[in-house]
């Protein structure tokens, strides 16, 4: 059989790129170790079908394989995830292909809306980085038609909520926690969201392999990054010295905790101080998580004890989710990933004979074409 005369040093960064270890990716490729470190080492020649399968499970074009050095990839909107003086790591092949299939969403619902006669979305650029954090939460709150806080719901109900006020400005709102598969998992070390600022089409994307209590934040932080008009890349980071993540960070604390009424309510005197998040909780209707960050930039706490107090919930909620049942059904899960405008959209064109069914499968996450009338019965459309 044929073998494939490839650069085997692109192995090695394939493999590497896709954050498998050399045990890992032998099992994703069903051989030995033995036999994948010598593919690596230059020491056992490939066939083409093996070539393939290596490049198919390291989630890069074939045709890399022959190249005499890696490619530089650059990503496509803005980092802003780390202090200027943190040195920035390749990004993962799943964020890469992640941003590829949301500027491709964007690009098509742009054209959708100018076809459909749709005007510019008013809230893009809206103020500028140079607003006050007031004059930025003022505003998207009446935009949103929304108060300082919920009177009933939790922090689940918010989130909802908030989605489909952000959806209703015109906004699109994507969220999963994996690329289509949990092999292809997103990690919430490397980001938490982003936004893509367009005329037309503005794009959030929210992390959901972050835990519950953190997405609220993470939704509001990005709708701040297109009311300024400034798409980037965010991992939360409370210690962010970028002046448009300071402000963000700004924005979606007070936006979901009022200062001033958050400073009224925190009892200082209390044993230990996270015995003020339950009442809190009950109060401003988001979750801990939130609280104990609006506690840390208030100053009332340190950042240790944040970093701590964070890490626990996040071992408890990874730990319920270990133990927790089966989720929705294949249909309930697109729709609630998937902007649900923009489904409604790609949907309704594909069955109208305006976008080819394969076009849409794209679209719509490598749902297969025969999925689609289904799909569209969950969407109501």
């Amino acid at each position: 059989m044929a073998t494939a005369n490839i650069n085997t040093k692109m192995l090695t960064w394939a493999r590497e790129r896709s954050g498998y270890s050399l045990p890992e990716f032998a099992r994703k490729c069903a051989v030995t170790e033995e036999r994948l470190a010598e593919w690596e080492a230059g020491e056992q020649p490939l066939t083409f079908n093996q070539a393939m399968v290596f490049a198919d499970k390291a989630h890069v074009p074939f045709g890399y394989l022959f190249l005499i050095a890696p490619p530089v990839e650059t990503l496509p909107l803005p980092d802003l995830r780390t202090p200027d003086s943190r040195p920035m790591q390749q990004p993962s092949a799943e964020l890469m292909d992640l941003l590829k299939l949301m500027l491709q969403r964007q690009e098509w619902y742009r054209e959708y809306l100018k076809q459909q006669l749709v005007g510019p979305n008013p809230f893009v650029s809206r103020l500028s980085v140079h607003s006050s954090v007031e004059d930025i939460v003022q505003d998207m709150r009446q935009a949103m038609k929304v108060g300082l806080y919920p009177e009933r719901g939790n922090s689940d109900d918010y989130y909802r909520t908030l989605v489909n006020r952000i959806e209703a400005l015109g906004i699109l709102v994507m969220r999963q926690a994996n690329l289509g598969h949990h092999t292809r998992p997103l990690r919430v070390e490397e980001f938490r969201g982003f936004a893509i600022t367009d005329d037309y089409a503005p794009v959030i994307f929210v992390n959901h392999a972050d835990s519950p209590g953190a997405r609220l934040f993470t939704l509001v932080h990005e709708l701040c990054h297109i009311w300024i008009g400034q798409s980037g890349i965010s991992d939360g980071d409370a210690r962010n010295t970028r002046q448009q993540e300071i402000l963000c960070n700004a924005v979606a604390a007070e936006f979901l905790v009022p200062a001033e009424e958050f400073t009224r309510l925190w009892q200082q005197d209390k044993d230990s101080w996270w015995e003020n998040l339950a009442p809190l909780e009950l109060h401003f209707r988001v979750s801990r998580w939130v609280l104990a960050r609006r506690a840390l930039t208030l100053g009332f706490i340190f950042y240790e004890d944040y970093a701590r107090y964070i890490a626990e919930l996040k071992t408890q909620w990874q730990e319920r989710e270990k133990n927790g049942k089966g989720g929705p059904d294949y249909y309930k899960t697109k729709k609630a990933q998937i902007s649900l405008p923009f489904s409604r959209a790609v949907v309704g064109q594909a069955l109208s004979g305006q976008l080819l069914l394969r076009d849409a499968s794209v679209l719509l996450d490598g749902m297969k074409p025969a999925k689609i009338p289904d799909f569209a019965k969950e969407l109501g459309v």
